[in-house]
């Protein structure tokens, strides 16, 4: 039986695009968010090509106090966990729709969700995006 012949040495692996990458990425797309409106964790990740909404938030929780946080919400129109009281005080000065039943809210999706898409669009426009909720 002849010995086996030696391993060819493997590629080197390309370095993979740094996290911090995205991490910037998001937080530029949490400052267009204007006051008054807000986006899912989702819609962030969409807006940069991305379906990652967990990762979204995972630079959130470590990288968003600096950022508008209050504006990057969950998709049931609920703020960020922990952080209802806050946000509710930053809603109300900015004016941010929400909804109420009795002492509980939530915010207004329909007209307070908010998309880098569609700036300069008019929203009495027919074909403007709707909220699908």
């Amino acid at each position: 039986m002849e010995p086996a012949a030696p391993l060819e040495p493997a590629a080197p692996l390309e370095p993979a695009a740094p996290i911090d990458d995205f991490g910037i990425a998001v937080a530029e797309v949490v400052r267009t968010i204007p006051p008054g409106r807000v986006m899912t964790y989702g819609d962030v990740a969409a807006a940069l090509g991305s379906k990652a909404s967990r990762a979204v938030g995972k630079v959130m929780a470590h990288e968003g106090a600096d950022l508008p946080w209050w504006r990057v919400v969950r998709s049931g129109g609920l703020p960020p966990v922990h952080h209802e009281a806050r946000a509710l005080e930053q809603y109300r000065v900015e004016g941010t729709p929400l909804t109420w039943r009795d002492t509980t809210w939530r915010l207004d999706m329909r007209r307070a969700r908010w998309s880098p898409d569609t700036i300069g669009r008019d929203e009495r426009d027919p074909n403007f995006p709707r909220d699908p909720f």
